[in-house]
């Protein structure tokens, strides 16, 4: 074994090594942005194996199951033979796997056959359907949620640990007096799963809970057999996974949880922070460790990100220190006159980057929202930048940005056949079949917009009720004079007279959704009339590609390499990954920290959090940019200042950039406050 832990010296740096070879028992390891965790869970299971600890008797709880598989087989080359087949003996996947196979063994004690089925996303959808018409819900008389909203609802409680009329209080508050009905549908859908022996992936999890709680006999096997328990990104974990390691690790207490407490940024999907923050309390034994080490990223960027993050009351003090030496680069802040200007200097950076043999898959955007790469990804089609988009489809192509479209394109061409349809099947109680019988009714008429208009059509959806006067009247306030010549008028008339419900009932990001549409509907104001603001649209389709090309659901634009492309993503899709330049974009008060986010006390907290993980992808190169002014929904200049997270930072750690070519139309009050040593704002 000496030979052993020389090598172990040899290839680890002092933190790991700790780590590694850390006494049984409960262990914290804080492990920063860059610290080279994963190599040190790696080696802690070989040690374990090597110290004579049976692979079986090892679990590891990872993120995904490519992940448990690359480490343990690294695990097999480290042990050699002392670690033969240790790749099948440890239990190692994500909690939803590990789950399946204990559950395969001991189905019958919960009532379920082994062979049970376990329903994907979509399956648990459908089945969810059917059980809103098994509960007798009447969905016609009021607005119910649809099946996917359902799911996320029933879903976030469960994983959450908390009752369904709280969920739909704290998350989905339109929906409150339909809170009921929500709980007899799901009391439906548990019975009808238990009836046809299936699982969803929730139902892993919380019966793996119940086998615990409730079997005394099989809790105190599994008590016995793990007596080594190591959970990744623990920092991510919900609590009802909290709840089963704390079930798990009750004999043994040999707990080691690793993660970064200053990265946990998933709260609105259920992950709860306060599983890292207090594992001391629950564990009071443990012995905390810290990865500090960073070999990701220069000097510069650390210095900025430390401090950054030292503004968070509630945290677990670290300091990374950086391996890598310096390049002389400190974080640019880049104040850009206008959103348009900001576009643009990114745009143009990253080719001058490009020119300097920085390959475009070494860049990534990166944004709090989606909607903020809008001027972007326009403007990069322009010149011909390729790109792909980790945070969704193109803005231009997600489903509620092309229903509202839709409603635009057909007023201004009334032939629009596709946007007839697409607007048809957003009225409540109309399918497909009536949407293909109103476009035969309009077909061959002249002008197909004042025959809806006239009532010409009426015949077709007699019985649809007041939904169908209700879309006819919208199309009258959209064809005003003052409409035609105004699209953000127009998109907030199809806001506020259906759409905006549409969203709440449709969608479990319905808020994330209206403000993309409040976005585009900002963006529109820069246009004289509806047609010329399609007309632009329309160039994301046409201008690069010769032919007209209809726009599709695929993420990235045609052109370059495959393996050069752009990335840009918004910052919760980008954890994890890292790039030699990165740019951080609408680092403006009022857009990052998101104003949602700060209507909670933990909220701020939260979106500082995801700052840091925005800092620390970059690996060289990092630019901050703002817009100094913007222009709001009745065309009025608004000065913009710098986010509260680039505020506090002293203003030497960054290199402030000015764009001279644009000072000129900068407003007094603005170049007034571009003083040496302080920040544009």
């Amino acid at each position: 074994m000496p030979e052993r832990l020389a090598r172990y010296h040899e290839e680890l740096n002092e933190e790991q090594f700790a780590v590694a070879t850390s006494a049984a028992g409960a262990a914290l390891v804080i492990a920063g942005a860059g610290s080279g965790k994963t190599r040190a869970i790696t080696y802690r299971v070989a040690y374990l194996v090597e110290q004579g600890v049976a692979p079986a008797r090892i679990m590891l709880a990872t993120f995904t199951n490519r992940a448990a598989r690359e480490m343990l087989r690294r695990v097999e080359q480290l042990t050699g033979g002392a670690g033969d087949n240790v790749a099948r003996r440890v239990c190692g996947g994500t909690f939803h796997r590990i789950a399946n196979l204990i559950l395969r063994r001991h189905a019958t004690a919960l009532g379920y056959e082994a062979n049970y089925t376990i329903l994907d996303s979509e399956d648990a959808r459908d089945l969810l359907g059917i059980c809103v018409d098994d509960a007798g819900v009447d969905t016609k008389a009021r607005r119910f949620p649809k099946a996917e909203i359902l799911r996320d609802i029933i879903s976030f409680a469960n994983n959450t640990d908390r009752p369904i009329p709280e969920v739909v209080a704290r998350r989905y508050p339109h929906f409150e007096p339909l809170t009921q009905q929500i709980m007899r549908v799901d009391s439906v859908f548990m019975g009808r799963k238990r009836e046809r022996n299936v699982m969803d992936y929730d139902d892993l999890l919380l019966n793996w809970k119940r086998l615990l709680m409730e079997k005394e006999e099989i809790a105190r096997l599994y008590a016995e057999q793990f007596e080594h328990i190591l959970v990744d990104e623990y920092q991510d974990t919900n609590k009802l996974q909290a709840e089963i390691v704390d079930l798990l690790g009750v004999t043994h207490r040999g707990v080691m949880v690793v993660g970064d407490d200053a990265q946990s940024i998933f709260a609105w999907r259920g992950a709860e922070w306060s599983n890292i923050y207090e594992f001391p309390k629950r564990y009071p034994e443990a012995r905390q460790y810290r990865l500090e080490s960073n070999y990701r990223s220069t000097p510069e960027i650390l210095a900025v990100a430390n401090v950054s993050i030292a503004a968070n009351r509630k945290q677990f003090p670290k300091l990374l220190r950086a391996v890598r030496p310096s390049l002389g680069l400190a974080p640019a802040l880049v104040p850009c006159h206008d959103a348009d200007q900001q576009a643009a200097f990114v745009a143009a950076r990253i080719l001058e980057l490009r020119d300097e043999s920085v390959p475009l898959k070494e860049m990534a955007v990166l944004y709090r929202s989606h909607y903020h790469s809008l001027e972007l990804q326009l403007e990069l089609t322009r010149r011909g930048v390729p790109y792909s988009v980790r945070s969704g489809v193109r803005f231009f192509e997600q489903a509620h940005i092309k229903d509202v479209i839709s409603y635009l394109r057909l007023v201004a061409n009334p032939r629009d056949e596709l946007a007839w349809k697409r607007v048809f099947r957003l009225i409540p109680n109309v399918g497909p079949a009536t949407a293909n019988r109103l476009w035969e009714r309009l077909t061959f008429a002249p002008d197909p917009l004042a025959l809806v208009l006239r009532g010409e059509a009426d015949a077709v959806v007699s019985k649809r009720g007041n939904s169908w006067a209700e879309f006819r009247a919208l199309l009258e306030a959209l064809t005003t004079d003052e409409a035609r010549a105004n699209p953000a008028r127009q998109i907030e008339l199809i806001l506020a007279r259906g759409y905006e419900a549409h969203l709440a009932a449709n969608y479990e990001n319905a808020e994330t959704r209206l403000e993309d549409l409040r976005q585009l509907a900002h963006y529109s104001t820069r246009y004289n009339s509806t047609a010329e603001f399609l007309s632009e649209l329309a160039l994301l389709s046409t201008e690069r590609y010769g032919a007209p090309q209809p726009l599709t659901g695929e993420e990235v634009i045609t052109g370059g390499d495959e393996d050069e492309l752009l990335t840009l993503s918004s910052i919760h899709q980008a954890k994890g990954l890292e790039w030699r330049a990165i740019f951080i974009i609408w680092a403006a008060d009022g857009k990052f920290p998101s104003p949602r986010s700060l209507r909670d006390a933990e909220g701020e907290e939260e979106e500082r959090r995801l700052w840091y993980v925005a800092l620390t992808r970059a690996r060289d190169q990092l630019y901050l940019t703002y817009p100094l002014v913007v222009t709001d929904y009745s065309r009025q200049t608004v000065i913009q200042r710098p986010s509260r997270f680039v505020t506090e930072v002293p203003p030497e750690l960054y290199e402030v950039w000015s764009l001279e070519e644009e000072r000129a139309e900068l407003p007094p009050a603005l170049e007034a406050q571009d003083e040496p040593g302080g920040y544009l704002n």
